[in-house]
This record gives structure tokens, sequence and C-alpha cells, in this order.
């Protein structure tokens, strides 16, 4: 089923230069709010690898607290694609700005509840309970905030320059990242295994009230998109429509960025564990690796979102998947060696890996859906990648090193998810040029094509 096309006043005001709106406060708001939504998500995942299980699972020994905790963290995963659904419903019915104020506060709120939680010797079985239910909140309040901030650069940027601005929104979970990581890093180096555990924990989580209130302040002064502003019929049920019009882009969508997560989670998450309880690679070490990989993650997202601009979406997506299946078989051995500079080689190449991968994720998605379903058709495909690289891969590595002895298999699983993400990019069309949500095709075949369409839908 296809939308009814958009009128050619409306695809020629976009790619009109004076209908472009100063895009430098909506880049900062994007930035800004994505960095903070981020910040709370990857502060939770340090906190697994580190600390939870000691916290809220005691009872279950080392191995079974780190599994019971990598659980928990997935739950995030299952809320995501939940909060898509529900936040794209009314980004797509009322406006993108309203969405994503709400969308910023859950976060905030659930993360600060989980620095004021007790922990299981004080609350027994109610308080990894609560930390199931917040956790769930923050997921749920991230499926809405991605998509939400890419349409915000997406339908304000110039058509030829989409992909750079799209950039702008990548760095976001690069600095959100860097830090998540770097108050951990301080607070591991100036406390005391007791007094992180019993406490220093909590100081990331509590520090997230100030940079919402940051957040929140940025994201009121901007205004809507004018694409949407143009869009005058509202999809009446958008979930539907995407799922019925629009089923198969989201899927493919969602499975092309898989890897992406896989690799994301695998290294920062699961690595930071395995590294610190199994091969027995310092804490802060692995902290600095991951800080200093965030940097070249950043470069490498800025870089290949302004290539996709030039050289296509699909194209380069093709290259930082093929990149990345290449470096899955490489990670673990590194790892294992636990030789500082094999561990450094293979944390910081997995994150310049990860910046190519996502760089051009934030134009490329918009562009797959017309207007009047964009923030649910996004927002869907963004976060149901999420669910099987981020919830599933973590707890398959966990098991397949139990029952193997070693991390190498876990590559080889890895390297399996990029192959279906790059199976996932050929069933999807090239995108780059033409006005927001073309669908391309070839003529009389039906087939994607790298070539950009003229046509262009609503």
């Amino acid at each position: 089923m296809t939308p009814a096309p958009e009128s050619t006043s409306d695809a020629s005001s976009e790619r009109s230069p004076t209908a472009v709106p100063d895009l430098r406060p909506i880049a900062v708001s994007a930035l800004i709010g994505t960095t903070i939504e981020y910040y709370d998500f990857f502060i939770y995942g340090t906190a697994v690898a580190l600390v939870f299980g000691k916290v809220f699972f005691p009872e279950l020994g080392r191995a079974g607290g780190l599994l019971a905790s990598f659980s928990v963290y997935s739950v995030a995963f299952v809320g995501r694609p939940l909060g898509a659904l529900v936040f794209g419903h009314f980004g797509d019915r009322l406006g993108r700005k309203t969405t994503l104020v709400v969308s910023l506060l859950l976060m905030g709120v659930s993360t600060v509840a989980v620095g004021v939680l007790p922990g299981y010797g004080s609350w027994g079985i109610w308080a990894p309970v609560a930390l199931v239910v917040l956790r769930a909140l923050q997921g749920f309040g991230l499926g809405g905030e991605w998509g939400g901030a890419a349409l915000l650069l997406a339908e304000n940027a110039p058509a030829e320059r989409r992909g750079r601005y799209g950039g702008y929104l990548q760095l976001g979970p690069c600095l959100g990242f860097f830090a998540a990581t770097g108050v951990f890093l301080l607070l591991s180096e100036v406390l005391s295994e007791r007094a992180f555990a019993d406490w220093g924990w909590r100081v990331p989580f509590l520090a997230s009230v100030g940079l919402v209130a940051t957040g929140l302040f940025v994201r009121l002064r901007i205004g809507e998109t004018p694409v949407f502003a143009r869009q005058t019929e509202r999809a009446k049920a958008p979930a539907a429509e995407v799922l019925r019009g629009h089923g198969r882009t989201v899927l493919s969508a969602g499975g092309a960025i898989m890897i992406g997560y896989a690799l994301f989670y695998l290294t920062t998450t699961y690595a930071l564990a395995y590294a610190t309880e199994q091969l027995g690679i310092g804490r802060g070490l692995m902290l600095a690796l991951l800080l200093a990989g965030a940097v070249p993650k950043g470069a490498a997202a800025w870089y290949c979102a302004g290539l996709s601009d030039r050289w296509g979406r699909r194209r380069t997506l093709r290259l930082a998947s093929a990149l990345a299946v290449g470096w899955s078989l490489l990670l673990f051995p590194l790892l294992q060696t636990a030789r500082t500079p094999l561990v450094a080689l293979g944390v910081i190449g997995a994150m310049a890996v990860l910046g190519c991968l996502f760089g051009p994720v934030a134009a490329y998605l918009p562009e797959l859906f017309p207007t009047r379903v964009r923030y649910t058709g996004a927002s869907l495909a963004f976060n149901l990648g999420g669910v099987v690289g981020g919830a599933t891969a973590p707890l398959v590595a966990a098991r397949l090193t139990g029952m193997y002895g070693t991390a190498e298999p876990v590559g080889w699983y890895l390297a399996g998810i990029g192959v279906a993400s790059l199976l996932c990019l050929y069933a999807l069309p090239e995108t780059r040029g033409p006005a927001l949500g073309a669908r391309v095709v070839r003529q009389g075949r039906g087939e994607p094509s790298d070539q950009p369409s003229t046509s262009v839908e609503g």
C-alpha cells in the first residue's frame, strides 16, 4: 500500500534554500537531548557490568548475579519498541517537539529513581522487582527519543546535507557514552571498592537531574519541523498504517542496524564484564580504553554521516557492516590475550567501526518512511534492531562463554549478525537525494535501486 503523494509545492519547498531555517539551535537541541538520554541509558549498562550483580542479586553468586543483571538490562530493549509505537503515535499525530519533551522527562525520572533505589539487603526481592520496572520505563522513554530527534534534524535539513546534519544526532550517543564512562572511571579511581559498591555507583544516576533540566530548557525553545507543519492530513492510527503499508521496510531496516547494536553492547557491556571478572583485567584500564574509544567512534560517525551525502546511505552502511563482520572475528581473540596493547586495539577498533555503522542511520531511517508515519516507522525500525542486537546479544554471549569456556564463539556469533544485517541492507533502497519519503524502485521490477527516485511520498 502506497500513501498518497505530497504536493509538488511541498517537495519544492523542502528543496528550496529559502525554506531552510537556522539549523544551529535545532542541531544543538538534538545533540544535547540525545547526549542526555544516552548518558542515562549507558550508565545503567556500566553499572550492570561493575556492581549490580552484587547489589541486587547477591544470593545468586558472581556468574548468576551477572546473568540476572544482564537479563534486567535487556528489559529496556523490550520496552523500546513499545515506546516507539506510543511516542510515534503522538509524534505523528500531535508533533515532534512535545513528544520529545515527554520522552526526556520519562527517561530522567526513571534514571534518578534507580539512583535512590535500595539494594537487596534493604528491600529483599522488591529491590530487583523495582529495578525491572524502572529499567522498562527507561527503555520506553528512549524508544521515543531517537526517532523524534532524528526527525527534528532530517525534516529541517536540506536534502543534499541531510546526512551531515544527521551526524550531529549520532554524536549524542558518543558524548553520552563518554560522559557515562568518564564518571564511572573517575569514581572507580577515587573511591575504594567498598565505597563504590555501597554508594559510589549511585552518583552518576543522581547527576542526571541537572542534565535533564538543561535538556528541557533547550528543547522547549525550539519549534515544530516545517515538513510536519505542512502535512495537513494526520494518520489516524500511525502504527497500524506503518505495519500494514511499510512492515517489510521496518523489519529490513531493523535488521540492517542490529549489527551496530550487537557490536556496541558486546564491546561496552559484555566485554567489560568478561574482561574484569574472568580475564583479570583492571576495571580502570577497561573503562579508560572504552573512554578513549569514544573519540574515534564520534569521528567515524561524523565522517560517515557526511560521506553518505556523497556516496549514498546504503553503500556506506554496506562497507561499515562488512568491516564489522571482520572486526567481530578479531575482537575477542585480541581481548583474551590480556595484553594491554592488543586489548586496546580490539576495543578502540570496535568503537571506530561502530561510528561507521551508526553515522548514516539518522538520515537513512527517516528517509525510508512518508511524513505521516515517519516518527513511528523510523523509531520502530531503530528500536527493533536493538531487541536482537542489544537485548539478546549479551545474554547469548554469556551462554556461549559458559558452554565453551572461551569468548571466541561470541565473535562468530557477532559476525553472523553482521552477515544478516548485510542481507537486510540489500532488501532496502538507496534514499539519498530525493525529498523525504521517496520510494525508490526500478521501473517495472519492484526492486530497490541505488539511483535516486524523483517520486515523493507524503
